[in-house]
């Protein structure tokens, strides 16, 4: 459970580390005109990522890890990690964890973006499943899958409707 509670932390700095490229990209972006909208859902998104890390150390102290399950979880969770950056480094100083709009630029087409229009919410939905599993703690993974299915359907809403208005 050690191991299973440094992964978890290390996700938590590596969110930490986002947290930090955002806030630097919105001064940026700010600088340029943009325009943050739907800031509504913002805290319950903070608020459910915040509770995966701790329903992962919670239920897993009361899980078994298993090789079978844990092995190929913790490499897709590893995966995760590797498209988010990509996506970050795709959209540079234009990717934020709010949603910000430059108004008169057009939306990035490359890095990943080139085959899915929110490959950052791909990497939340499969980490969101892995990281949990790694240690069998499959009421969070289910939990967390259909809070976050709920808030996606509200965030992919206001980014296209963000988007639509900046590129109109």
């Amino acid at each position: 459970m050690v191991w299973y509670a440094l992964l978890v932390a290390a996700v938590a700095a590596e969110r930490l580390a986002e947290l930090a490229v955002a806030r630097r990209n919105l001064r940026w972006s700010l600088a340029r005109g943009a325009r943050v909208t739907g800031d509504g859902h913002y805290p319950a998104m903070v608020a459910l990522h915040t509770g995966l890390l701790a329903a992962c150390l919670v239920e897993a102290a009361h899980r078994p890890f298993v090789p079978a399950l844990g092995w190929p979880m913790l490499a897709l969770a590893v995966a995760a990690q590797g498209l988010r950056w990509w996506c970050i480094a795709a959209l540079g100083h234009r990717w934020s964890t709010r949603v910000v709009v430059i108004p008169g630029l057009a939306p990035v087409t490359r890095g990943p973006y080139r085959w899915l229009r929110h490959p950052n919410y791909a990497a939340v939905a499969v980490e969101g499943i892995a990281l949990p599993l790694v240690h069998t703690a499959w009421v969070t993974a289910l939990a967390f899958t259909v809070l976050n299915a709920a808030l996606m359907a509200v965030r992919i809403r206001c980014e296209e409707a963000a988007l639509s208005c900046s590129t109109s």
